[in-house]
């Protein structure tokens, strides 16, 4: 590919920008990373590339970085993602995830970088009618985070037909484990992720998981989500840039997942097998939009990309994920 230009990550130091981070760097991509560190972690962003700690709708610092650094491509992950979060305070969201992201884009065009790849989310189709869930699926999001990206998604769209601007959005299904050397994780306190909150039950840092609704029309009348492990989202990052500079005409907005889905329950026994323990399970009342089931069909990711999940095991999925969370402990001093 020649040289490669450089990337700026935004949100660097979170869970999936960390680990894009990481993907990068094996791929031999030269990185920048900006987070204001509001969720992400300093450490969690190797020593050796080049760290801001800012805001993103900072435009006059962000486009001497990109100028700076000689950026050819954003890779987006800095906002806010709590759902329950978003519908209590919404403008929270509209701000950290639209008004900045389009700072971040007007910034992008402005010092001509012409790629921008865009971390998006199932939560754009609401509670779809059909599973699994294609990319043409209507869009009706249900809450403020889900609308705050697909504004984002829109607003990519129009600036691709105005400027020479390609992007790629990638609709994230439920992202789960961890880096399988053991370089980063999903680090966040009062995190509500499934696989994160049984891990932490099974080393006791909790003292249950709690069983949102059991009486979904589901196999065992519990949710089924369509987990996809870390790294394989973050690969598909990189194979998403890989065909922004191979084709500079063409805009991807794709699902990224593994096309089937598990339950809660099932999730809780791999957990159980995994640690060879029980975990306390509590059986809850439903939260309000939780859909039955949330599965991708991957099948357009998986022929426009050279993508190859490594890790579509929900075993290992866990297993990455227990030994995070037992390095966390040990980082802690817990």
């Amino acid at each position: 590919m020649g040289n490669k230009p450089t990337v700026l990550v935004t949100g660097g130091a979170g869970y999936i920008g960390s680990h894009a981070v990481l993907a990068l760097q094996d791929a031999g991509w030269p990185v920048v990373v900006i987070d204001n560190l509001v969720t992400g972690f300093r450490w969690a962003v190797p020593q050796d590339v080049p760290f801001v700690d800012g805001d993103i709708a900072d435009q006059p610092m962000v486009e001497k970085l990109l100028r700076d650094h000689g950026v050819g491509a954003i890779m987006h992950f800095a906002g806010s993602v709590v759902v329950p979060e978003s519908v209590s305070d919404p403008l929270k969201y509209y701000h950290n995830n639209t008004v900045r992201s389009r700072a971040l884009i007007e910034s992008a065009v402005r010092c001509g970088v012409p790629h921008f790849i865009f971390s998006s989310t199932a939560a754009t189709y609401g509670v779809p009618e059909e599973s699994p869930v294609r990319e043409d699926t209507p869009k009706r999001p249900i809450n403020p985070y889900g609308m705050s990206k697909l504004m984002t998604e829109i607003m990519l769209e129009d600036v691709a037909k105005a400027h020479p601007f390609t992007y790629c959005a990638l609709r994230y299904f439920n992202v789960a484990g961890a880096d399988p050397q053991g370089r980063s994780g999903q680090s966040t306190a009062g995190a509500t992720h499934l696989i994160k909150v049984a891990v932490e039950a099974a080393l006791g840092k909790r003292s249950h998981v709690s069983v949102f609704g059991t009486d979904y029309d589901t196999p065992d009348g519990t949710g089924v989500r369509d987990y996809i492990h870390v790294s394989d989202l973050a690969n598909a990052h990189v194979l998403a840039l890989e065909a922004l500079i191979a084709d500079p005409t063409r805009s991807h907005t794709l699902n990224c997942g593994y096309g089937r889905g598990f339950s809660v329950l099932e999730v809780l026994d791999a957990v159980d097998r995994v640690t060879n323990m029980t975990v306390d399970r509590r059986l809850e009342a439903r939260r309000a939009g939780d859909p039955d089931a949330l599965i991708s069909d991957n099948r357009a990711i998986m022929a426009r990309f050279p993508w190859k999940p490594q890790h579509a095991d929900l075993n290992t999925i866990v297993s990455h994920a227990l030994a995070w969370e037992r390095k966390l402990g040990e980082m802690r001093g817990a």
